[in-house]
C-alpha cells in the first residue's frame, strides 16, 4: 500500500476511534467544558460570569476566555460538545508534533520519541479530552510560541519576536497561567514580545466591554479576582491538585504555614531558572530548554494546578528522552522508574484506597519536580 494511503488509512482509523468514544463514553461527561460553554452564553447576554452558586463549577478564566466560546454558545449542547471533542482531540496530538519539530537537531531525533512522549502522559491527555478542558489548546498555542522564538525560517527576528508575543497574549487571554512567561520575556529582554503580547491580552480583556459597557467590564473583572480569591483556598486540599502549595497543605494541614514554604519553594524554582537562562547564553536554541522548564511549572506554582494540567509538559518530556543516554546508568534508571510512575499512576490500576494515598501524598508533584532536575541537568552540561 502507497505511503499516502496508510497515513489516509490511519486517520480515518483514528478519526473513528475517537468519534465512537466520543458518542458511548464521552459525549455524556465534558463537564468543564459544560461550565465554558454556559459562560459563552452569559456573556452573550450580558450576564455575570462568575456567580458563587455555581460552586466547584464555578468559570474561573478572564471574561476574554469566555470569548472563546461565545460562537458554541449558539449550538445546542452536544453539538457543542462534539466540536470542542474534536478541537481538543486534534490539539492533543498536535501537541506532540510540534515539541517534536521544536527539538534542536544536533542532539538527533529517534523514532521512540513519537511513541513514548504519549504513553508516559496518556493519563493526563485523555483526562482533558474527558472534561472538554482548555489545556491542550493553550499549551498548543505556547509552544507555537516557543517555536517563533527558537525557528530560523520564518523571516526577520523582529517579526518572529512580535509573532511570539501575540501567541503568548493569545494564551494569558484563555488561561492566566500563561502570565509565567512574563518575567522570563523581561529577564530575556524580548521587548517586542513582551510589548505585543501584553498589548493583546489588554484588548482581549477590554472586548467583552461589548457585552457590558466600560464600567460593566471593569466590575467582571473585579468580580472575578474577587471570587477566584474567595474559592480557591478551599481547593488546596482537593484529591487532584497537584500545586506546590496543595502538596503543603496536604503534609502540613496548615494553611499559613504551606503559604511559608509553598513561597519558600517558589523562590528557590524562581532564581534556578534565573540561573539556568544565564547559563544558556551561549547555547544556540536555549529557549527550548527554558520555556520547557516554564511549561512544567506551570501547574505546580499555580495554586489551582490540577493534574491533568501536567500534560504541558510534553515538550520537557520530549527533550529528556532526546538525551536519555548523556545521562549515567543509575540516572537513567531512575528516570524509567519516575516515568513508569508517571504513566501508571491510574485510578483503574491502583484502585480507590491506593489511588486516593497516593494523590493525598502528592507523589505525582515531586515526580514532576524530578524532571525539572534533569533537564537542570541537560544545561549545567552544556548539552541544550
Amino acid at each position: 500500500m502507497p505511503l499516502k494511503k496508510k497515513v489516509s488509512f490511519l486517520l480515518l482509523l483514528g478519526f473513528v476511534i475517537f468519534l465512537l468514544l466520543f458518542l458511548f463514553k464521552v459525549k455524556g461527561e465534558m463537564v468543564d467544558f459544560e461550565v465554558n460553554h454556559k459562560a459563552g452564553k452569559r456573556l452573550r447576554t450580558g450576564e455575570t460570569l462568575y456567580q458563587t452558586e455555581d460552586g466547584h463549577y464555578m468559570f474561573k478564566y478572564f471574561p476574554s476566555s469566555a470569548l472563546l466560546y461565545l460562537p458554541l454558545s449558539f449550538l445546542p449542547l452536544d453539538a457543542a460538545k462534539a466540536i470542542w471533542y474534536f478541537v481538543v482531540v486534534f490539539s492533543s496530538c498536535f501537541l506532540f508534533y510540534i515539541s517534536y519539530r521544536i527539538l534542536p537537531l544536533e542532539a538527533g531525533k529517534s523514532l521512540y520519541l513519537v511513541f513514548l512522549p504519549p504513553l508516559i502522559l496518556a493519563k493526563f491527555l485523555l483526562r482533558e479530552i474527558q472534561l472538554g478542558q482548555i489545556n491542550a489548546v493553550v499549551t498548543l498555542v505556547l509552544l507555537f510560541m516557543v517555536w517563533f522564538l527558537t525557528s530560523e525560517k520564518n523571516g526577520k527576528l523582529s517579526k518572529r519576536e512580535t509573532y511570539a508575543g501575540i501567541l503568548w497574549g493569545i494564551a494569558m487571554a484563555l488561561k492566566p497561567h500563561a502570565l509565567i512567561f512574563f518575567p522570563y520575556f523581561l529577564v530575556k529582554k524580548k521587548w517586542r514580545a513582551f510589548l505585543s503580547g501584553l498589548g493583546f491580552l489588554f484588548i482581549s480583556l477590554c472586548v467583552p466591554s461589548l457585552f457590558y459597557g466600560f464600567r460593566g467590564n471593569i466590575e467582571i473583572l473585579k468580580e472575578w479576582i474577587s471570587t477566584l480569591s474567595r474559592s480557591t483556598p478551599a481547593l488546596f486540599t482537593s484529591q487532584d491538585n497537584i500545586s506546590i502549595i496543595a502538596f503543603f497543605m496536604k503534609w502540613t494541614g496548615n494553611q499559613n504555614l504551606s503559604y511559608v514554604f509553598s513561597g519558600l519553594i517558589i523562590a528557590l524554582l524562581a532564581l534556578l531558572v534565573l540561573v539556568i537562562i544565564l547559563r544558556g547564553k551561549e547555547i544556540a536554541q536555549a529557549p527550548v530548554l527554558e520555556c520547557s522548564i516554564l511549561l512544567i511549572l506551570i501547574p505546580l506554582v499555580s495554586p489551582l494546578g490540577w493534574d491533568y494540567t501536567l500534560l504541558m509538559s510534553v515538550l520537557g518530556v520530549l527533550i529528556i528522552l532526546q538525551n536519555f543516554f548523556k545521562y549515567s546508568r543509575f540516572w537513567r534508571g531512575f528516570l524509567v522508574v519516575n516515568f513508569f510512575i508517571i504513566s501508571f499512576s491510574l485510578y483503574n490500576v491502583l484502585g480507590r484506597e491506593l489511588y486516593s494515598v497516593f494523590m493525598s501524598w502528592s507523589v505525582i508533584t515531586v515526580n514532576f519536580l524530578i524532571l525539572i532536575g534533569y533537564l537542570t541537568y541537560l544545561r549545567f552540561k552544556k548539552i541544550c
